[in-house]
């Protein structure tokens, strides 16, 4: 069992990390890790919980490792309840052997002790094979309790058709951004820019992340929230004004509405991670050709700061009878160049092993943009992002805060500014509630 005083340990930086337990004792797993002894020629029978497109990869590790069969089963995705139905499993001793689990919402299954430490079966000799920053997401007082397997770093998805029929250039900054906004709106007769999603925290996180704000972070065995310093509040003042000027539609993204704006070409851009470009294919078809990919906006000019957008691993859950072979398909699934291909072809996200883009199935040159080789703009914001950004073992809860006080302001009560303000003491009382220390910024 954790501890009290087990620290976390993840990101790229080589920070103070904050003790996940000064507190009282937090609900976790039901029954522990360890491993079945199996004999030899016995079937193992592993169970994947997840809601990403897996199957066909799976498939092919069954066909070359008969001896470990691998059953997908499909679960809603993250926050719609997966995870709610994960954690219920491991109170009831019933869990999956592996399961999708977010960067974000790891330390929430650390402080349950929801997590197999993988350290024990020889994890830590695969590190060099994945990308580092992604490789830390899941590693927790100095042990590893996770199989990176993709990331989303950001990109602006953008109608190059559209563009040049309104004499409209490609935004690099976020104030050309603005001015392009409006153009379009004096210009098109309908179309805006882009939809401003009312329930996505994530979304809205990756713009004072791509700022530099950090709106969780640690001081010793402290957490220290911050939504309100000057780098969020500058990103939360643009965004009203887009809103006031009615320069983007509210429009929750990944709905119908949302993929018909997209085909019809009501929206223009999209600000969004690496895996939206099986998103857009798969639902506006009848853009092929009009599609390009451009860095993010920049904050300050000639800057590449970036960001990333969701972001998974394969996890092992605290309970399996097999997390010797749930680590070996786990690496494999994320690692095997076969695999990888059948992965990127389902628009599960950025790779989390390290690959050869020229090399690679994605790299190559796509109809769909108009021949652009485009992974190379992801491939430049993936090394831009700002490692030091910090999840707390609260993000699922706190972040549904911010989406309802976005939610508000939508509605017409209230600024982002307010939203933030008011999310802030939300933030410091998730973390209270874990029993965690906290302290707020402001």
């Amino acid at each position: 069992m954790p501890t009290r005083r087990k620290l976390l340990g993840w990101g790229a930086a080589a920070a103070a990390t904050p003790a996940l337990a000064a507190c009282g004792e937090q609900a976790g797993a039901a029954r522990m890790t360890s491993q079945a002894k199996t004999r030899p020629g016995q079937k193992v029978n592993l169970v994947f919980w997840t809601w990403v497109p897996l199957q066909k990869a799976v498939a092919l590790w069954n066909k070359k490792n008969p001896d470990i069969h691998v059953t997908v089963q499909m679960v809603p995705a993250n926050t719609s309840g997966g995870y709610q139905k994960m954690h219920a499993a491991l109170k009831a001793g019933d869990p999956p052997d592996l399961a999708q689990v977010e960067f974000y919402a790891l330390p929430d299954f650390m402080l349950a002790n929801g997590l197999t430490d993988l350290s024990k079966y020889g994890a830590d000799q695969l590190k060099d094979q994945y990308v580092d920053w992604q490789w830390k997401q899941g590693v927790f007082g100095g042990k590893v309790y996770h199989i990176p397997q993709a990331s989303g770093p950001m990109g602006l998805f953008y109608r190059q058709d559209l563009l040049e029929k309104w004499d409209i250039e490609v935004p690099t900054t976020w104030d050309a951004y603005r001015d392009a906004a409006m153009k379009i709106k004096k210009r098109s007769g309908g179309s805006v820019i882009t939809a401003f999603p009312p329930r996505n925290a994530q979304w809205f996180a990756s713009f004072p992340w791509q700022r530099g704000a950090h709106w969780v972070r640690a001081e010793d065995d402290t957490w220290v929230v911050d939504l309100t310093s000057k780098e969020s509040l500058e990103v939360a003042d643009f965004w009203d004004g887009m809103i006031k000027d009615e320069l983007v539609v509210p429009m929750q993204d990944s709905q119908s509405a949302f993929f018909k704006g997209l085909q019809n070409g009501q929206l223009v851009t999209w600000p969004g991670a690496q895996w939206w470009d099986a998103l857009i294919r798969g639902n506006a078809p009848g853009t092929k050709g009009k599609w390009r990919v451009a860095e993010l906006p920049q904050w300050n000019e000639g800057e590449h700061a970036s960001s990333n957008w969701g972001g998974s691993s394969t996890a092992i859950l605290q309970g399996t009878r097999h997390p010797k072979e749930a680590l070996e398909f786990a690496h494999w699934l994320n690692s095997d160049p076969e695999s990888i291909e059948l992965l990127v072809a389902a628009g599960y996200g950025w790779p989390a092993a390290k690959v050869d883009l020229p090399k690679s199935p994605l790299g190559k040159p796509d109809p769909f943009f108009g021949g652009q080789r485009y992974n190379e703009v992801f491939q430049t914001s993936d090394e831009n992002v700002d490692t030091s950004w910090r999840w707390s073992p609260t993000t699922v809860q706190s972040f549904a805060h911010i989406e309802d006080n976005i939610g508000r302001v939508l509605a017409g009560h209230g600024t982002f500014t307010d939203a933030l303000k008011d999310a802030q003491k939300m933030f410091v009382d998730d973390l209270k509630a874990k029993g965690l220390k906290v302290r707020s910024a402001s």
